[in-house]
């Protein structure tokens, strides 16, 4: 059985080119969110074993999606073009994907966050 993800991003081209990473890693889309108020019902309400966030979503930030996520005891990271200060100590056990990154920086993220 395929491990389901979450996925995060405001960008489509980004987020399909990450449906295809995760695909290629055993992985399917659990769903794709563009924006904050339906990723943060996704985090709350969708079968997924991880999540992929953006942190950046048409300006807004996706820390609340991050504490649902966290509230259900399921693993997270996040993918950035920002760098990691815009991350707070709150996340900093949380692997941060650094846009634009490679398929084996997602697989190593992926580990890192408990999914290996």
């Amino acid at each position: 059985m395929r491990r389901r993800a979450l996925v995060v991003e405001d960008e489509v081209l980004v987020g399909m080119m990450l449906e295809e990473m995760l695909h290629e890693l055993g992985y399917e889309l659990a769903a794709l969110s563009t924006h904050l108020d339906e990723a943060l019902a996704l985090a709350r309400t969708a079968a997924f074993d991880v999540a992929l966030l953006d942190i950046n979503l048409n300006g807004r930030q996706s820390f609340p999606v991050a504490d649902a996520v966290r509230a259900r005891g399921l693993p997270f990271l996040f993918a950035t073009g920002y760098g990691s200060r815009i991350v707070g100590t709150a996340y900093k056990d949380v692997p941060i994907l650094q846009k634009p990154f490679s398929l084996d920086e997602l697989q190593e993220a992926l580990a890192k966050a408990g999914m290996a």
